[in-house]
C-alpha cells in the first residue's frame, strides 16, 4: 500500500531537486513486534526508517522522496517481508523479490 502527495523543499537546490512526494508506505502485520522499511532510497538500511502500528494492525511510514524508481521491502521481526498482492515486484539478486515504486 503506497500512496504519494506532492511535497516542494526549501532551499538553494534546483527546483527539480526541490520537489518531492510524500510517500505513504503501509503494511498490514497486526502479529508483528517492530517493522521497518528499507530499499535503495536508504541504502538497504534495515533499521533507520522504523514504522508504526495503528489500531487495526497496518505499520505505517510517511516519507519524502523525489521522482525517481525505487526497490524497497519491508524488515519485519528480523526478517525481510516475502509476500503482498496488488504492488508490482521484480526479482533481486538473491533470489527473492522487491517492491517497486514508480514516483
Amino acid at each position: 500500500m503506497v500512496q504519494n502527495d506532492e511535497k516542494k523543499e526549501k532551499g538553494n537546490k534546483s527546483k527539480e531537486s526541490r520537489v518531492k512526494k510524500k510517500v505513504d508506505f503501509g503494511l498490514y502485520a497486526p502479529e508483528a513486534r517492530e517493522v521497518f522499511l528499507a530499499g535503495d532510497f536508504n541504502q538497504w538500511e534495515t533499521q533507520s526508517l522504523p514504522m508504526k502500528r495503528d489500531k487495526q494492525g497496518i505499520w505505517k511510514l510517511k516519507t519524502p522522496l523525489p521522482p525517481g524508481r525505487y526497490e524497497y521491502k519491508f524488515y519485519v521481526d528480523g526478517n525481510w517481508f516475502e509476500g503482498s498482492t496488488g504492488t508490482e515486484q521484480v526479482f533481486n539478486p538473491f533470489g527473492t523479490q522487491n517492491f517497486v515504486l514508480e514516483i
